[in-house]
């Protein structure tokens, strides 16, 4: 999949605001500053399409690209740390939890890990819950050319561990790197495969 046309459409505090178009979703999520906004532009080859912030909890509602006129790509607001209010945080909670469990649309959500830390336990509770109400979802490593690659294996193998006390197999897994572009070719393929998916059984 090469992308051509990736357009800003619009940002959303409930899921019942958002898009009614029957086409497949690709939400985008993780903690506080793991390179979300990072990601996505490298994705798009846009550099100014998502935000890139220093500031932890820029992202603060439900915000939706339209990809291609095919899918629609959704970068919602991180978990764990940032400087805003706790009422303010577990109001982006409940957004973004409920909008995973009901969005007809979702076809995936990837959760972004940073490659440079062992498990944190917020990721770990935030990817256990995902499985408990059965969201789909892929794992993206972010940030791999930051760490060689004996701590690299170290801290994968200690999410994996973790995860693995819960889950009977770990989900998808992506590498990635938004200065070098790593991991960008194979995540877009799998993306690319639910689309053509998705259009053949709504034919």
């Amino acid at each position: 999949m090469e992308i051509i046309k990736a357009e800003y459409i619009a940002s959303y505090v409930r899921e019942e605001q958002c898009p009614k178009e029957d086409i497949p979703e690709f939400a985008f999520i993780g903690r506080s500053n793991v390179g979300k906004s990072s990601l996505i532009n490298m994705l798009t080859k846009k550099s100014d399409l998502a935000k890139v912030s220093k500031q932890p909890g820029k992202t603060q509602k439900l915000n939706y690209f339209l990809i291609d006129n095919k899918w629609h790509l959704v970068d919602l607001p991180g978990y764990g740390y940032a400087k805003v209010s706790k009422n303010l945080r577990e109001e982006w909670g409940r957004m973004i939890k409920y909008y995973l469990r009901v969005r007809q649309q979702l076809s995936a959500a990837f959760v972004l890990l940073d490659a440079r830390q062992t498990a944190q336990k917020v990721d770990i509770e935030f990817i256990n819950w995902c499985g408990s109400v059965q969201v789909p979802i892929v794992i993206i490593y972010t940030k791999c050319d930051k760490v060689n690659d004996y701590q690299l294996d170290k801290n994968i193998n200690s999410i994996r561990k973790a995860l693995l006390e819960t889950w009977e197999e770990m989900p998808t897994e992506f590498f990635s790197s938004a200065l070098a572009s790593k991991g960008r070719e194979e995540i877009l393929s799998f993306i690319d495969d639910i689309v053509k998916n998705y259009q053949v059984q709504s034919d």
